[in-house]
């Protein structure tokens, strides 16, 4: 049996159990230990190719219920080259077993299996491969039997249709070769041309840097001065820093503000009539507690090349002067202009993504560089200390921490346990299975940050799906869409709801957290009702079962697998080079086992399995906890943090952040579990999302300088003012729900938020709109929250989601995400929109 073998080092198996299944270690310990650390953490789990066969299977001797490991006397080279001759050599026979086999068979459900049978691959004895034969030719003869055997397939399959036989013409395929080098050769030129241009764009123009000026203004002083106009400014940014707010007083007239004002002539003066002086005012309200301080900014118009005034005054309830500091900065390109470049960025790093061109990571990177080259021409180019400082630095604390977290809870096998009780909860029945896991993950969310949700149920859901048989990427997608819908449901679920509930005047107002919570949660609850419905009729023609036998489905994702573990292995020695080479050798005999299956086995739909019983059983002694101390630790910690989590947003005096309570929880497992070889646990880290995050964080911010989203909130505020007074409030409740999940589907829905709060604040504070503050905040809540199901991008936890489950073999593009998230978004932010207009049109609860 298998246990009776020795082995000297474990990985992780296909199934995410720890198997004794590396037997590189007897070719690795003597000459290249560190390339074996590279291979064990190269990836969180190792296919059962090599470490995971089930040892009940029988071999073509008839060894039935005898091992079919290698033992630990056998080289890696002889494992691996298990594929390298199609004909019976002779086995080495061991003490417990006369034939040592590797099966070829890796189903996690060994019922159906055991019906149809295994089929062996001898393990070779290293005797039989000469001292001669170096690495280069075993990998060269493995390239060379395996191409082989691919074109003698393509011509068996050829000769059955004539399309087979066009397209497997050498001349066609010629062409086609080439024509797929040519679009590589151009895609590799021309983004290579628009870095080098953003790069040489962004260093020719240097920071200018924001001289600020100390003011201490009076109700009896006044300040004032004098700007010359540069010759190619359209623009005049005025910036103020102190203890001031950005949206206006709930009662007018009573706030203490500051009135900028600035004096410029008129372009239409001529020589026979003098020019008119035009005059712009901007009034920014001072923040009661003077000890909060804030930066605002105001962009004016530049009409002449005359001198412009600047005059400030204070309007106070006392004579006491209060602190200000001033600076202003001329920019080039007027704010049309600037728009048109963010959304053509926007669009770009859109289009890089949705066609894969690049990967999404480094489409955010790029439209970074192209948005910081813009800021750099119009006179607006950030230092970089200033970018660093626009990177949302406890998001990405808490993603880390988390992912620390999760690394360590995997080790346990507490993701399997979890998948096989889900499993017996559904009794079989995969859409009973669905909607619980949907709905577990939204009431999570409606308590937990939508990131922590999703870092912990995407190791589960991938389990589960691999032991029924089911495609992980619809059930993830599924997922992490009622994720989203369940954060909007409380205030502290989702950050534009946090952001919301924190804003000083809306609590003057009257909004607190029990109101805001009860508000969001009738209408959470009523999209709910709505979309569980609509994801069984989107996946109604969709087969959620692989369309192929699991055998063959986990042999492909052990082939995925097989070639991250050779790309992640740094060819830094002759040894390394060598297990390269002996895996990649391995991909191609898998690849060729991969293809008579394929031939073999007739393609057909798995129905739901009857049997359920029968597989619980089975997979309750196969998936079980394998480390229970290390189990209770994980649990201890983890429940600690989320404990934590829940007093940050009700008691005030702790005093740490989100990320802080991630970081220090993933420091107290690390210690507490004892991890000595760390670089494992950081392998595991998404360190693709944290990047994307942080490239998407200096993306927005960026084009928040460019205007974008200040544009596309005035030009919101000026379409509901043209709407006759009787039906304002409605069509004010529709454009911000919609603008709002538009806007929060394309850009990050955070700076959106806090540059839509001040906005609506503002209208609802003119008499000439009259309009409650209350109904448009829980408009822009419910779209600005159900929005980032729209796209990819939309939301935090779609990247999350994304990232994790392309980690696990299982990515999914833009536009398998945009097929169910985008008429889902449209769906639920419909029905929010129609229970808004209920509650507060036709009932009046404002």
């Amino acid at each position: 049996m298998r246990e009776d073998w020795q082995w000297s080092m474990h990985l992780e198996g296909r199934d995410g159990r720890r198997y004794p299944g590396a037997p590189a270690v007897e070719l690795l310990q003597t000459s290249v230990p560190t390339g074996l650390a590279e291979l064990a953490a190269g990836k969180r789990r190792l296919p059962r190719g090599a470490g995971g066969a089930d040892p009940s299977h029988s071999c073509p001797s008839g060894a039935a219920g005898q091992s079919s490991w290698a033992p630990a006397g056998q080289e890696f080279a002889s494992f691996l080259t298990k594929g390298r001759s199609h004909s019976s050599l002779p086995q080495m026979s061991s003490s417990r077993s006369k034939d040592s086999c590797f099966t070829e068979n890796t189903p996690l459900l060994r019922n159906s299996l055991q019906e149809k049978g295994s089929r062996c691959i001898p393990v070779y004895h290293p005797d039989f491969i000469t001292a001669e034969e170096s690495w280069e030719d075993s990998s060269a003869d493995w390239e060379r039997r395996y191409l082989l055997s691919r074109e003698v397939s393509g011509l068996s399959a050829s000769a059955s249709s004539e399309k087979g036989d066009l397209l497997d013409s050498p001349h066609i395929r010629l062409r086609l070769s080439k024509l797929r080098r040519c679009v590589q050769w151009l895609k590799v030129t021309g983004l290579f041309a628009f870095v080098v241009l953003c790069s040489i764009l962004f260093s020719l123009y240097p920071d200018q840097g924001k001289l600020w000026q100390l003011l201490a203004l009076s109700p009896l002083e006044n300040y004032s001065v004098n700007l010359s106009s540069h010759v190619d400014s359209t623009l005049l940014q005025v910036d103020l820093a102190g203890a001031l707010v950005a949206s206006g007083p709930s009662r007018p007239g009573r706030e203490e503000h500051i009135v900028v004002e600035l004096t410029q002539a008129d372009a239409l003066g001529s020589r026979w009539r003098r020019p008119q002086q035009v005059t712009h005012n901007w009034t920014v309200y001072l923040n009661p507690r003077r000890s909060e301080h804030s930066v605002m900014s105001r962009t004016f118009e530049v009409l002449t090349r005359e001198t412009v005034s600047i005059s400030i005054r204070a309007s106070l309830q006392q004579t006491q002067a209060v602190p200000l500091l001033m600076a202003h900065q001329y920019l080039r390109g007027s704010v049309e202009a600037q728009v048109t470049i963010a959304t053509a960025i926007l669009a770009g790093v859109y289009a890089l993504i949705i066609f894969e061109i690049v990967h999404r990571t480094l489409a955010a990177m790029l439209g970074s560089l192209a948005a910081l080259a813009a800021l750099a021409v119009i006179g607006d180019r950030p230092s970089l200390t200033h970018v660093v400082e626009w990177i949302d630095f406890e998001t990405l604390a808490l993603l880390f921490g988390m992912m620390i977290l999760v690394a360590i809870f995997s080790e346990t096998g507490f993701f399997d346990y979890c998948a096989v009780k889900a499993y017996r909860l559904s009794r079989g029945r995969v859409w009973a299975m669905i909607i619980m896991l949907c709905l577990i993950a939204a009431v999570l969310s409606a308590f937990l940050d939508n990131v922590t949700t999703m870092l912990l149920f995407t190791p589960v859901t991938i389990r589960l799906c691999e032991v029924l048989n089911l495609d992980p990427r619809q059930v993830l997608i599924a997922e992490v869409i009622f994720t989203n819908i369940g954060g909007a449901a409380t205030a502290i679920g989702d950050p534009p709801n946090v952001i919301i509930v924190s804003n000083q005047e809306l609590r003057k107002m009257g909004l607190d957290f029990a109101g805001f919570t009860a508000h969001m949660f009738i209408g959470i609850c009523l999209v709910l009702l709505v979309c569980f419905p609509l994801l069984r009729l989107l996946y109604w023609n969709r087969k959620l079962y692989n369309k192929e036998p699991s055998e063959i489905v986990e042999l492909k994702h052990e082939i995925h697998v097989w070639r991250l573990t050779a790309q992640r292995i740094s060819p830094a020695s002759r040894e390394e080079t060598a297990v390269r080479r002996l895996l990649l050798g391995k991909v191609l005999a898998l690849e060729h086992l991969l293809a008579r299956r394929l031939h073999t086995f007739h393609r057909q739909i798995s129905q739901e399995d009857k049997n359920w019983e029968t597989n619980i059983q089975e997979l309750q002694k196969k998936h079980r906890i394998s480390d229970g101390i290390l189990l209770a630790k994980c649990l201890t910690v983890l429940g600690f943090a989320i404990f934590m989590f829940f007093l940050n947003s009700f008691v005030p005096d702790i005093h740490l952040d989100l990320g802080w309570i991630a970081i220090l929880g993933a420091i107290w497992l690390l210690i507490l579990a004892d991890i000595h070889d760390f670089e494992i646990i950081l392998h595991r880290v998404e360190w693709a999302t944290l990047l994307f995050f942080a490239a998407l964080f200096v993306l927005m911010e960026a084009l928040a300088h460019l205007h974008l989203i200040e544009y596309v909130g005035e030009q919101t505020a000026l379409l509901i003012k043209m709407v006759p007074e009787e039906q304002r409030l409605t069509a004010a409740i529709v454009l911000v729900v919609w603008v709002s999940a538009l806007a929060s589907s394309l850009i990050d829905n955070i700076p959106f938020t806090a540059t839509m709060i001040p906005v609506l604040l503002n209208l609802s504070h003119d008499p000439e709109v009259g309009l409650p503050a209350l109904p448009l905040m829980y408009a822009l809540a419910f779209g600005a929250c159900l929005g980032g199901n729209g796209t990819l991008i939309g939301a935090s936890a779609n990247v999350v989601c994304a990232g994790i489950a392309e980690q696990h073999g299982y990515g999914f593009s833009f536009m398998e995400f945009f097929r169910l998230g985008f008429p889902m978004m449209v769906v639920s932010c419909t029905v929010g929109m129609c229970y808004l207009l209920v509650a507060h049109v036709v009932v009046g609860w404002n």
